[in-house]
């Protein structure tokens, strides 16, 4: 049995990849930052007195908000709820390019603001988003959709990337948690203690692309065999017991940077394989 690899309140499984209609979209999606198409303002502003989104109870947007949509032969499903939404993967960044136009939720794009794109929470919906590499966390209002790359999970405004770290970069390894406004905020990511007590982030130099999860050693087997080695990465099988039920995991990897990833994850489909997260641990 193939476990989906995602939020329960998802209606059918997401599946990645495309780009968005205009529509709905006021992102680029283009998952990192690609100088002839994006990047920072000409004349950068000081936002490090940028205050956190603070989140509070609003309706559903008007716009974003469907059911489904499609993209390119590609459908994407909007969450019922983001409670309970927890995922890693990478990030990345938009900025001057879209400022100003109108995002998903018919509210313009601020590069200056505390905000996000993303392709299935509801809109607005609040989140928590730390940055594995360095330790730093940011909450958002998500009010846009993106990004449309398939190894992409949240897209962030120029502000927010910078207060996290990752505008040079262009990407990196991140934690998304959905805020209930009015609720306590969700705990930091796990973090190592040194000797001096002071906290680092947890070890990222190595991450694994999941493939699947089964119950079924042979399936799981399976899968293995027919992935083989992509990029000279080998796909191995991981066992597990979550509530006495064991599952036998297939990832890709240990991978070291994006880029490689990303060839990876465009390889995918060849094999059969059109579903996918970055595990980080």
């Amino acid at each position: 049995m193939l476990q989906y690899m995602g939020h329960k309140n998802r209606k059918k499984p997401l599946f990645i990849g495309g780009m968005l209609l205009l529509l709905l979209h006021g992102c680029g999606g283009s998952g990192s930052v690609r100088p002839q198409q994006d990047g920072p303002p000409a004349a950068p502003r000081d936002v490090s007195n940028v205050k956190n989104a603070v989140p509070r109870a609003e309706p559903r947007s008007r716009y974003g908000n469907p059911d489904s949509y499609e993209v390119f032969g590609q459908r994407y499903y909007v969450m019922d709820s983001s409670r309970g939404y927890v995922q890693r993967g990478i990030a990345s960044w938009y900025g001057k390019k879209f400022h100003g136009r109108r995002t998903s939720s018919g509210e313009s794009y601020d590069m200056y603001a505390m905000t996000a794109a993303h392709k299935s929470l509801p809109l607005p919906t609040y989140v928590q988003v730390t940055n594995l590499e360095n330790g730093r966390e940011v909450i958002v209002k998500v009010n846009d959709r993106g990004p449309f790359h398939d190894n992409r999970i949240i897209d962030m405004s120029y502000a927010a990337a910078h207060k996290l770290g990752m505008v040079s970069k262009g990407t990196a390894l991140v934690e998304v948690r959905a805020i209930q406004p009015g609720e306590p905020r969700p705990a930091q990511p796990r973090y190592a203690t040194t000797n001096s007590n002071r906290t680092t982030p947890i070890n990222t130099d190595q991450f694994f692309i999941q493939v699947g999860a089964f119950a079924s050693l042979d399936n799981a087997e399976r899968l293995r065999k027919r992935l083989g080695d992509i990029e000279e990465k080998p796909a191995r099988i991981y066992q597990t017991v979550i509530e006495n039920e064991t599952l036998y995991r297939v990832r890709i990897g240990p991978v070291s940077d994006v880029e490689l990833a990303d060839r990876i994850v465009a390889d995918l489909p060849e094999h059969g394989v059109h579903e996918h997260q970055i595990v980080v641990e």
